[in-house]
């Protein structure tokens, strides 16, 4: 079973905006709602580890669903780019970057790098998450 890890970076109004990294080597960042006590649909995730299993989503296709999340369900890995896009679901992107049509930090180039992680995890039906916050200066 492979291994992803978010380590989330920075905390801000505009959101959670962490690294993401697939058995080890950083693959893309990652934007999540700010934390607010993991309510439903406006709140990131705790700190923690999960099992993400492959789903289809009605709005997205294939993509993974993040399990056992305390009072929550689900929780999704998809495209978008700002918190404006999910609704305390994990967005993927190639780099951060200022929407400037919603006044706000988000992540870019979120379709095609949420397609490739799909390819890189097409033979997996699951996978272990570890998220975890940290300050840059101890990555």
């Amino acid at each position: 079973m492979k291994t992803v890890n978010i380590f989330r970076i920075e905390k801000s109004l505009d959101g959670v905006f962490g690294v993401l990294t697939i058995e080890g080597r950083v693959f893309c960042v990652t934007v999540e709602p700010p934390w607010r006590n993991n309510q439903p649909n406006i709140s990131c995730i705790p700190d923690g580890e999960y099992i993400c299993k492959q789903t289809l989503s009605g709005r997205f296709g294939r993509t993974f669903e993040i399990m056992n999340v305390p009072d929550r369900e689900d929780i999704l890995f998809h495209w978008g780019n700002t918190i404006v896009d999910t609704e305390g679901c994990v967005i993927l992107g190639q780099h951060y970057g200022y929407v400037n049509s919603r006044n706000m930090r988000g992540v870019l180039t979120s379709k095609s790098t949420f397609t490739n992680f799909m390819n890189i995890m097409r033979r997996e039906e699951e996978f272990k998450l570890v998220i975890k916050s940290v300050q840059p200066e101890k990555i």
